[in-house]
């Protein structure tokens, strides 16, 4: 079992910028994808960054390429996600989550085994 704590979020103006972590638990990380999603009210939880379980590969959805930035220290067992140039449309609930998958089949929520209980990001002026 691997336990996942994210913490980092709160209320940010356009333009700013936050850093979200993810703490894990319980098991080494190393073996896992591990992977940020968001959900905002009314959406479905969308993946918008990845990273391979050695930190090699990254992937980022559209929405978010060029702004955000995913990052691990396996070492500290932490996931980071910094966010730059945050927009109004960036406000949800940020998850991590871990695959046992590989960083290029993960790009779905059904990929991943374990979850975070999220942590919220509201874009606000």
């Amino acid at each position: 079992q691997v336990q996942l704590a994210e913490s980092g979020g709160g209320l940010v103006q356009p333009g700013g910028s936050l850093r979200l972590s993810c703490v894990a638990s319980g098991r080494e990380i190393t073996s896992y994808t591990m992977g940020w999603f968001r959900q905002a009210p009314g959406q479905e939880r969308e993946v918008i960054a990845r990273i391979h379980r050695l930190g090699i590969f990254t992937y980022y959805a559209d929405s978010v390429k060029g702004r955000f930035t995913i990052s691990r220290d396996n070492a500290k067992s932490t996931v980071y996600l910094q966010m730059n140039s945050l927009k109004l449309e960036d406000t949800a609930v940020y998850y991590c989550a871990a695959s046992s998958g590989g960083v290029v089949e993960a790009v779905a929520a059904t990929k991943y085994d374990y979850w975070g209980q999220g942590t919220q990001v509201t874009v606000s002026s």
